[in-house]
C-alpha cells in the first residue's frame, strides 16, 4: 500500500506542481492585488483594503457590464439549448446529409473569432452594404431593413444574435455525440407502441442525455461569465460600452483603450468578482441538475 501510494504522489506531483505555479499562486495574487490602488506599471501601490469592491457596486459601467454578461448567461443559454435540441430532433429525424448539416453547424467553431466579427460586423450588419439590410429588403420588409443593427440601442442584441449563431453548433454536436450512445432498440419499442419523434425526445433522449446536458450546460456557463473575444472585437479599434461584458470591462479598466485608464487594482477586484461567479453558478447548477444516472 505504501508503495502503491509512493507510486500515484509521483505521477500527482508535476501536475500539482504545475497548477500551483500556473493558477492558485496567481489567484492568491490576484486576491492581493485586488486590496491595492495600484496602476500596475509603478511601485507605489497603495493599500486600500475593500475601497475596490465597494466602488463596483457604485460603478455603473460595472453594473452595466454585469447585466450584459447575465443576460448572455441566461437569455443566451436558454436559445442556444432550444436551438440545440431543435436542430438535434431534426437531424435525427432521418433526414438525408446528416453528417453534412453537422459540419456546417459545427464550422463557425473552427473560424477564428476576428474573422466571424468582421463578417457579422461588416458584411452582415453594414448599414449599406451588410447582407441582413438587402436581404430584408430584397423580402419586401422595408421597415425592417432600415433598422440600424449597429446603433448603440440595438448592438447588444445584434450582437447577442451573432454569439448564439456561433455557439449552437457545438452544442448540437455534442448532443448527438450523446445520442448516438444511446440503445437504438429504445426507439424502435417507441415506435412501435406509436410514440412520435416529439415523444421519443423527451421520454427517452433527455432521460438518458442528462449527463451530457448538464456538462453543456456547465461549459455554457463558464464561457458565457468569461466571454471577450467577440465582444470586444465586435465594435472594432474601441469597445463599444453597450457591449461591454464583464471581462471587456475588466480588460478595458486594467489595460486597453486609446487612451489608458491602468487601474489594475480596481481591474482585478472585478476578476476575482467574476471568478466567484462562475464558482457560484457552476455549483448550483450541479446541485440544480443533479440526477440519479440511468445506466443502459
Amino acid at each position: 500500500m505504501r508503495a502503491r501510494t509512493r507510486l500515484i504522489l509521483t505521477f500527482l506531483f508535476p501536475a500539482s506542481l504545475l497548477y500551483i505555479v500556473f493558477f492558485i499562486y496567481p489567484a492568491l495574487r490576484a486576491l492581493y492585488t485586488s486590496f491595492f490602488d495600484w496602476s500596475g506599471f509603478s511601485d507605489n501601490a497603495r493599500f486600500t483594503g475593500l475601497d475596490n469592491y465597494r466602488q463596483l457596486y457604485r460603478d455603473d459601467l460595472f453594473i452595466e457590464s454585469m447585466s450584459n454578461t447575465l443576460t448572455i448567461l441566461i437569455a443566451g443559454g436558454i436559445i442556444v439549448f432550444g436551438l440545440a435540441f431543435a436542430l438535434t430532433i431534426l437531424l435525427n429525424s432521418g433526414i438525408r446529409g446528416r453528417k453534412l448539416f453537422r459540419a456546417v453547424i459545427f464550422l463557425p467553431n473552427v473560424v477564428a473569432v476576428i474573422a466571424l466579427t468582421t463578417m457579422w460586423s461588416v458584411a452582415i450588419y453594414h448599414p449599406r452594404f451588410g447582407l441582413l439590410k438587402n436581404g430584408l429588403a430584397y423580402l419586401g420588409l422595408e421597415s425592417w431593413s432600415t433598422i440600424l443593427f449597429t446603433s448603440p440601442q440595438n448592438i447588444f442584441k445584434s450582437m447577442m444574435a451573432a454569439i448564439i449563431w456561433i455557439n449552437v453548433g457545438f452544442y448540437v454536436v455534442l448532443l448527438m455525440a450523446g445520442i448516438d450512445k444511446i440503445p437504438t432498440e429504445l426507439y424502435e419499442a417507441a415506435k412501435i407502441d406509436g410514440a412520435n419523434q416529439v415523444q421519443m425526445f423527451y421520454k427517452i433522449t433527455v432521460p438518458l442525455l442528462w449527463d451530457v446536458i448538464t456538462v453543456g450546460i456547465v461549459l455554457w456557463s463558464i464561457n458565457a461569465l468569461k466571454i471577450f473575444e467577440f465582444p470586444f472585437a465586435f465594435t472594432a479599434l474601441e469597445p463599444s460600452p453597450n457591449t461591454y461584458t464583464v471581462a471587456v470591462y475588466l480588460y478595458v479598466m486594467g489595460f486597453g483603450q486609446r487612451t489608458p485608464i491602468y487601474r489594475l487594482g480596481y481591474a482585478t477586484a472585478m476578476g476575482v468578482v467574476l471568478v466567484l461567479t462562475v464558482i457560484l453558478v457552476v455549483i448550483v447548477l450541479r446541485r440544480v441538475m443533479r440526477r440519479e444516472v440511468i445506466q443502459y
